[in-house]
């Protein structure tokens, strides 16, 4: 084919939607502002440390098969996939500390639910096959599929099936229909935190979640969440597209509601046939494109919504074992409702935050010199919070004794070999992220399906949008399917199934 496509922004949906057309046969070049490809799933290696900088668990792997097959490719080629026995550790503070591990092994899960509450065991069985059900029919009828307005979800077909969903019902109030006791409920509640969101306010829907956390499970590919985007990069390149890293763009160029191409900062114009941007949504509809006349979404549009947490993000080198750790560590925040709300209403530093910690050191040997371990701690902090380098540091010293208390580790902070933090203005910085938002809009129901931003610019007619701010949403899995509807968008393709060929 001889149309080219520009696409600006190398984040996985950049290089997943890339990697679609070009084994389509379109000469594709992308554009990425850093100086290696990933966006915000990324790489930082330091001292013999290995960090992923952002995402971290590997979850709905069949999204990903279906990726790679597309490109008739296998992910068992490319990929060493390891499936985590317990799937995380989510450590509690009540009148004591103690933890419990969580896996997909149903015998075991309903023993940790039994610990909490009697009788919680049977609920969680029906809990999960609801769950699992309604994971199928989002995936069969709603993931895959392209929305132009409200008409395209309230069909009869769509909204009987969307009626058992729970839509209008926040994740709290349908969980506490199931579980009583609180700390088993934050088990089911804590995903809403990626997708951008608070159970307090998250629609119900997403309980599905809990069918990928303990039905599928977690899984680690060898060598770290970067090894997937060296994986499609090569890809990329293999089927013929044109990566150029260290570029950034200036200015998208609309002439007559086409855009003619971009121009990069070192002044150089590269012509287009068709544009897609990947970076992020609000920077381009407000930065990138200069003439408001041809901004669908203006800066009027972004401050009304809702966007997902930022976060503070603590790189750490340790010397000696840290067996108190799994892979996965989750810390539930004992007053969760007051963390919530300081996140989302009363934006400010939490007093007594929830946390993760990832230590992929436990299984993978690469990531860490010998003896010691490498962690990726991320605390959800407001979007925008104006703040010194003093009080992030400050904060970040509160959240490690904190680990090591809640943890019961000792002598952590005397054990840091490395130390690196990421925050609000890194995230504005390096990724041009609106408000400096760690995952982009949040996952209310007003910012879902027809409601969330289109994949295509109602004023520049060849310009499209991949990743995690138009449909389906946030997370690696949401931002590939999301390459796939943009891939089909372009190519005119009415499918509201997922594609089985190109």
């Amino acid at each position: 084919m001889s149309e080219k496509i520009l696409i600006v922004g190398g984040g996985i949906g950049g290089i997943a939607v890339s990697c679609l057309l070009a084994k389509k046969g379109y000469e594709v070049v992308l554009y990425e502002k850093e100086d290696r490809l990933g966006g915000r799933c990324n790489i930082l290696q330091e001292k013999g440390y290995t960090f992923d900088m952002g995402p971290s668990w590997y979850l709905m792997p069949e999204v990903f098969e279906h990726f790679f097959e597309l490109l008739g490719e296998k992910v068992e080629d490319h990929l060493e996939l390891i499936k985590l026995e317990a799937s995380y550790r989510a450590f509690y503070e009540t009148s004591k500390k103690f933890s419990k591990d969580i896996y997909t092994n149903r015998d075991k899960l309903k023993e940790v639910f039994e610990s909490f509450e009697e009788g919680s065991s049977e609920k969680l069985d029906e809990y999960l096959a609801i769950a699992e059900g309604q994971y199928g029919i989002a995936m069969e009828d709603f993931v895959y599929r392209n929305y132009d307005s409200l008409v395209d979800f309230l069909n009869l077909n769509l909204l009987k099936k969307a009626k058992k969903f729970s839509l209008f019902t926040a994740m709290d109030t349908y969980v506490k229909k199931f579980f009583a006791n609180r700390d088993l409920r934050k088990l089911l509640e804590y995903q809403m935190v990626f997708l951008g969101g608070s159970p307090y306010s998250t629609p119900a829907l997403y309980k599905i979640m809990s069918h990928v956390d303990m039905n599928q499970g977690v899984f680690y590919p060898m060598g770290g969440m970067y090894k997937l985007i060296e994986a499609m990069e090569r890809i990329g390149r293999n089927l013929g597209v044109e990566y150029y890293v260290g570029s950034a763009v200036e200015e998208l160029i609309v002439e007559n509601n086409y855009a003619q191409g971009i121009r990069l900062e070192n002044g150089h114009f590269i012509r287009a046939d068709e544009v897609i941007c990947n970076a992020d949504m609000a920077y381009v509809e407000t930065t990138l494109i200069k003439q408001k006349k041809f901004q669908t979404y203006p800066k009027s549009f972004w401050k009304r919504k809702v966007f997902a947490p930022s976060g503070l993000i603590i790189y750490l080198g340790i010397d000696g074992e840290l067996p108190e750790l799994i892979h996965h560590n989750l810390y539930f925040s004992f007053d969760w409702q007051k963390n919530f709300e300081q996140i989302f209403n009363k934006p400010q530093w939490p007093a007594d935050p929830s946390f993760y910690v990832c230590s992929p050191s436990k299984i993978d040997d690469s990531v860490a010199p010998e003896g010691k371990e490498s962690l990726f701690v991320f605390v959800p902090i407001p979007p925008d919070l104006i703040y010194s380098r003093g009080q992030v540091k400050g904060y970040a010293d509160k959240i490690i004794d904190m680990i090591a208390d809640k943890m019961k580790i000792k002598n952590l902070s005397k054990r840091i070999d490395f130390q690196q933090v990421f925050c609000i203005d890194d995230f504005k910085q390096k990724y041009n992220s609106y408000k400096g938002t760690a995952l982009g809009l949040a996952h209310t129901l007003r910012q879902s399906a027809s409601m969330r931003p289109n994949n295509k610019s109602k004023k520049i007619k060849n310009l499209y949008y991949v990743g995690a701010n138009t449909n389906p949403g946030i997370g690696l899995p949401m931002s590939v399917i999301s390459a796939e509807l943009t891939y089909k968008r372009l190519r005119g393709i009415n499918s509201k199934k997922k594609l089985d060929r190109l």
